[in-house]
């Protein structure tokens, strides 16, 4: 199998944790953030995650993909723990703020979607039409950080272990690490014990990578 993704994006590292999960190889491949063609000849459209199959179809949307991978790999299904509807609600207000603070910071971390100036440059185009000028989003850095600090504040308590959020892997963690994961870019950002501990060993179970030596 191939995942096709973004090394930034939030909702590949959802299907990447699961073959890190379920320790079940997987070809990784990282798409020029601004290649059109080859995911649009995949799936009719620019999006990612997609997985090629074993037999060569291609399956977009990071849950699904996720389902998929769980549903049938391995011995058994790994994201068996109840879900916690507090966390859900956390997930939707970190969303309100995280992306002014991560966007700016993406194209300054190496990673390989942008290993062209043209690659940097559409990104930095597209995202600032939602967000605004990404000087500005640095600008407001401070004031970010504060409001993500005191949602991280909330969430601490929730962590009912460092190996699994709800204390048994579960579809929070699918959607909690990513989140937590793309915030470690942000230079400045104190993590709560707990959240630290589960954003490393999260980090050492999915076999996904945080930014904390890159931040910016």
């Amino acid at each position: 199998m191939k995942l096709y993704i973004y090394e930034h994006c939030p909702f590949c590292v959802r299907a990447r944790m699961i073959f890190g999960l379920k320790n079940i190889s997987v070809e990784q491949h990282v798409f020029l953030s601004d290649d059109v063609k080859s995911p649009t000849s995949m799936i009719g459209e620019k999006m990612v995650p997609i997985l090629q199959k074993e037999d060569g179809s291609y399956m977009p949307e990071s849950l699904d993909i996720v389902a998929y991978v769980d549903s049938n790999y391995g011995e058994s299904h790994v994201l068996i723990g109840a879900k916690n509807p507090e966390i859900e609600v956390l997930i939707k207000q970190f969303q309100q703020y995280d992306y002014k603070l991560e966007c700016p910071r993406y194209v300054k971390l190496g990673l390989a979607e942008f290993a062209t100036q043209a690659a940097i440059d559409n990104f930095i185009t597209n995202k600032s039409k939602k967000l605004g000028s990404f000087a500005d989003c640095l600008a407001e850095t401070e004031t970010l950080i504060a409001k993500i600090s005191d949602l991280l504040n909330q969430l601490e308590p929730l962590i009912v272990t460092s190996n699994a959020c709800n204390g048994t892997l579960s579809w929070d963690d699918i959607c909690l690490f990513p989140i937590l994961r793309n915030l470690t870019c942000v230079k400045g950002l104190i993590f709560p014990t707990k959240i630290k501990a589960y954003l490393e060993s999260m980090s050492e179970l999915s076999k996904v990578n945080l930014f904390f030596d890159q931040a910016v």
